[in-house]
């Protein structure tokens, strides 16, 4: 009998089984990234219309002539929410995580079209509609080229380009006539007569019906996956669109990630800009079905910690960071939930430590009497470093009218202001940290963060102001109580420190009162009743998700039921309102109703912003259906 056949196998399990033990979770997280990284997408920062092929960096964009007399003739970047005025406007469509069908329309210089792409694993297609042209049609140019310095070259073919990549060729050919139109670009490019429909094709020569076909095949596809959300299909949509849209590469992180907004990766240098709470609350949300994604945010937003000990408050291309300053706290409570959702071991065993040092950070940097201040301190070149400006950006309120008149510090580099959120986001933090802990059999870890989360549960019971019933933050330097209302002040919920009863006067006294954060529009980054309420300016009044959010993760902790399903659904209607009225996912909402108001400054609020829909997300984790249905550990 033979048995060399079976001898193989054994051999090749073994080998197998050597190499899953031997794999580092680094490693894991690589080959991940390595599987996100692939294929055709909007990877591009710098433009909603710009296609490119990973892991190669074969770029095709779609750009537009003006051959009318304007000031602006050449459309080459297109962006869905600007922070300065632009010339064009985009209002996002679909876009499915992978890419296989996206869509959008622009509006610039009196011409109007939509722009889909699909691809079926054969390559890509874009099919380009013209819905509105001036007198002189516009020059339609596809430009094709290599990104981040790949190695690549595209050359002119009759009516097309050929790009080669390797051993790999692509052509990009166009359905409509190519014009004898060359341009001053730098990439090689097509010019089409815009008067018609136009499809592009990338691979394999397609007709436009062809075309036609794969891109009405795909949408139906998406359409598809949305069907399992029922009476949340368009939360979800909303939700997905907000994150798919701001997914881009990044080679200097060697990965995907979704950012904030593209205009925020334009205004930090034109790369990739992370901020701290932004980005791991995003994670949260992406978790609900896009596990890929959820980590890649949630590990990049870690890796922070490996250059300047915490999470900062803004980590950027170019080395760009702060290193004053970091945010609040929430790494440890979003790794805890994708842990329970998707039960990755290497998760735990690649952000665990990291995670811990960033909590053993806040003790030693913001502990006054036993509570914990926002701070800044005195590391430059950050403009804003060692100043009580700085210290408000770590609170990630950047003008709360809670920190007004508060002195900062310079010898302790605090605001004087002992911080019920800041306290409470760090006795949530601990844990959440010393559950991971438990679930890496850490026991000496478990023990020591389960002493300062009582320590500081302890010391957070001491600002619970009972004449007025709620916790309020305090004076370091007089003592005083500081009255002004944020939603901050529910966070002892969310601590799990706040006594039954102490949750039911903090919600009924004020969450649910109107003349405090109740109302058609909730809640308000400060108490309606507040002076500063009528600025409604940034954190000066305007409603904010993540306020909501993590309120919500508070309330449910606590026998709440109907204030928090009321809470869920005015968010969500909020978002959807925004949603069906613009195409819009706000960074924050004018009490209103309204994103922004017409006259209002384009940086009041970010009209494509992910963490908006985290107005919306709570919908999924009040039915059970996303991460975050169980409960952190008292």
């Amino acid at each position: 009998m033979n048995h060399r056949p079976l001898l193989s196998v054994v051999l090749l399990l073994i080998t197998y089984a050597v190499k899953a033990q031997t794999t580092t979770p680094e490693q894991k997280y690589r080959e991940l990234q390595a599987k996100l990284a692939s294929g055709w997408n909007t990877w591009n920062t710098r433009s909603v219309l710009s296609h490119v092929l990973l892991p190669h960096g074969l770029g095709v964009n779609i750009g537009l002539k003006s051959n009318e007399l304007t000031n602006h003739r050449y459309l080459q970047e297109a962006y869905i929410s600007p922070k300065e005025p632009r010339s064009e406007t985009v209002v996002a469509g679909y876009h499915a995580y992978d890419g296989s069908y996206t869509e959008c329309t622009v509006t610039w210089e009196g011409t109007q079209f939509r722009v889909e792409s699909a691809h079926d694993g054969t390559g890509l297609v874009l099919l380009i509609t013209p819905l509105k042209l001036p007198a002189r049609h516009p020059s339609l140019v596809v430009e094709a080229g290599m990104l981040w310095n790949r190695t690549g070259t595209v050359t002119e073919q009759k009516n097309g380009l050929l790009a080669q990549v390797g051993k790999h060729r692509y052509v990009v050919r166009s359905t409509a006539p190519v014009l004898a139109e060359t341009l001053p670009q730098m990439a090689k490019h097509l010019s089409i007569a815009f008067d018609q429909v136009v499809g592009i094709s990338m691979g394999n020569n397609r007709t436009l019906d062809a075309i036609r076909k794969i891109v009405s095949q795909q949408r139906l596809a998406f359409d598809k996956t949305m069907i399992k959300w029922g009476v949340l299909r368009e939360t979800y949509l909303v939700q997905q669109s907000a994150l798919a849209w701001n997914t881009i590469y990044d080679p200097e992180l060697r990965g995907v990630v979704a950012p904030v907004s593209r205009c925020w990766n334009t205004f930090f240098g034109g790369q990739y800009v992370l901020f701290d709470w932004d980005t791991y609350l995003s994670a949260y949300m992406a978790g609900l079905d896009n596990r890929p994604l959820a980590y890649a945010n949630a590990v990049e937003a870690t890796k922070g910690i490996d250059r300047y000990g915490m999470v900062p408050n803004y980590r950027a291309g170019g080395g760009l960071g702060s290193p004053d300053r970091s945010q609040p706290p929430v790494g440890s409570l979003v790794i805890l939930e994708l842990y329970r959702q998707y039960q990755d071991q290497w998760l735990l065993e690649l952000t665990f430590d990291r995670l811990l040092r960033w909590n053993r950070w806040w003790p030693q940097h913001r502990d006054t009497g036993g509570l914990l201040c926002w701070g800044s301190d005195n590391l430059p070149p950050d403009g804003a470093a060692h100043s009580w400006q700085g210290a408000a950006y770590e609170s990630g309120l950047d003008n709360s009218p809670m920190y007004d008149g508060v002195p900062f510090n310079p010898t302790t580099n605090q605001l004087q202001l002992a911080d019920v959120g800041l306290t409470s986001l760090y006795v949530a933090d601990c844990k959440a940290l010393a559950e991971l802990a438990r679930i890496m059999n850490r026991t000496t870890e478990a023990a020591e963060l389960k002493h300062r989360a009582d320590s500081y549960s302890k010391a957070l019971q001491t600002l619970w102001h009972e004449e007025t019933g709620i916790f309020l933050n305090r004076r370091t330097d007089t003592g005083q109580f500081n009255k002004r209302l944020s939603p901050t002040l529910f966070y002892p919920l969310l601590a799990g420190v706040a006594t039954p009863q102490q949750a039911r006067r903090m919600v009924n006294e004020h969450l649910l009162n109107p003349k405090e954060f109740w109302g058609e529009w909730v809640l308000p980054s400060v108490a309606r009743n507040d002076s500063a309420f009528r600025e409604q300016n940034y954190w000066r009044g305007r409603i904010w998700a993540p306020l909501n959010f993590l309120v919500y993760l508070g309330m449910k902790k606590y026998d709440l039921s109907e204030a928090r399903r009321q809470l869920v659904e005015k968010s969500n209607q909020l978002l959807l309102k925004n949603w069906r009225t613009s195409r819009n996912v706000p960074e924050n909402f004018h009490v209103s109703g309204m994103g922004r108001l017409p006259n209002e400054a384009l940086n009041r609020s970010d009209s494509f912003y992910h963490w908006g829909a985290l107005m919306g997300f709570m919908s999924f984790l009040e039915l059970g259906k996303a991460p975050g249905s169980t409960k952190i550990t008292p």
